[in-house]
């Protein structure tokens, strides 16, 4: 009877693992199933571009649309990129997005150190305030910025592009404070014994173990910048200061009879493809960086 009975219990739980297996199982299958056709939808217009930049102009309106062109045409990147002075807007891309970077990423870290670790009267109630600038439509600042930018003298420069980088951003001194907070107190008070200033504190201690959160404020910045369209179509009229943005949508105006959608599509593929190398390589410390900010302080 024992031996009936362990031998029944025995059975009873290797069936119960065997269906907890089973649910497990199904259970990944429909979420890497979710997953993969919520990914597959998201990529269909990229998927799209790339197609139709390897395709002849006629190719690119057939319908119904075929995924893949009868021959490849690589030669459509050289000519896109050769039909307007890409390698310039690349250039002032490049240069417009770094220094957004550096000065976003500068000022928001030092504004969101002193949130963090520097308490005063009226530190919460700027802070709430700081907070609800966020809220304030840009279409709302923009005529006024625009004439403070024209009547010292800014306007087709990068300055108006760069310059207010450098007060920091509300977003991203709200996710350095947060970030901040989260960093034990024992690590500031262990560097004050030591003789270590606020400027000291925040240079050598706090910054150098925040890579996560700046990181992340690096990536976001280029990729505002790096896709900013409206802030060079308002400030820049010389072309040779066109960024890549403004360069694509004025690639239409070489060709006013007929746009070569083919050439678009290619330039366009070439002008997306630092976003995506970026990201590529960097998405770890994004999203450590995003998910710590946003459970600590």
């Amino acid at each position: 009877m024992t031996t009936w009975s362990t031998s029944a219990a025995r059975e009873t739980r290797e069936r119960a693992r065997q269906s907890h297996r089973r649910r497990v199982a199904i259970d990944l299958v429909v979420t890497y199933s979710v997953l993969i056709a919520g990914s597959l939808l998201f990529m269909i217009p990229f998927l799209w571009m790339l197609s139709s930049s390897l395709k002849t102009k006629p190719e690119v309106f057939i319908f119904p649309p075929r995924p893949f062109p009868q021959v490849f045409q690589w030669h459509n990147y050289r000519d896109a990129l050769t039909a307007a002075p890409f390698a310039r807007y690349f250039t002032n891309s490049v240069y417009v997005a770094l220094t957004t970077v550096l000065g976003t990423t500068l000022a928001s870290s030092m504004v969101g150190y002193g949130f963090a670790c520097v308490r005063g009267r009226g530190s919460g109630t700027l802070f709430a305030l700081v907070l609800a600038t966020m809220m304030l439509p840009s279409q709302v600042t923009m005529i006024p910025m625009y004439i403070m930018f024209s009547k010292v003298g800014w306007v087709n420069t990068y300055l108006p592009l760069i310059v207010p980088n450098f007060a920091g951003s509300p977003f991203n001194i709200f996710l350095f404070r947060q970030f901040f907070r989260g960093i034990g107190p024992e690590i500031r008070d262990a560097a004050r014994i030591d003789g270590c200033n606020h400027w000291g504190l925040y240079w050598r201690i706090i910054m150098p173990i925040s890579t996560a959160a700046v990181a992340t404020v690096a990536i976001m910045a280029f990729m505002w910048s790096w896709n900013n369209f409206l802030g060079p179509l308002i400030y820049l009229n010389s072309q040779k200061l066109y960024t890549v943005p403004l360069g694509l949508a004025m690639f239409r105006a070489y060709y006013p009879s007929e746009t070569p959608w083919h050439w678009l599509m290619a330039a366009s593929v070439v002008a997306v493809s630092p976003l995506i190398v970026l990201f590529f390589f960097a998405q770890k410390a994004f999203i450590q960086g995003i998910v710590v900010t946003g459970v600590k302080g």
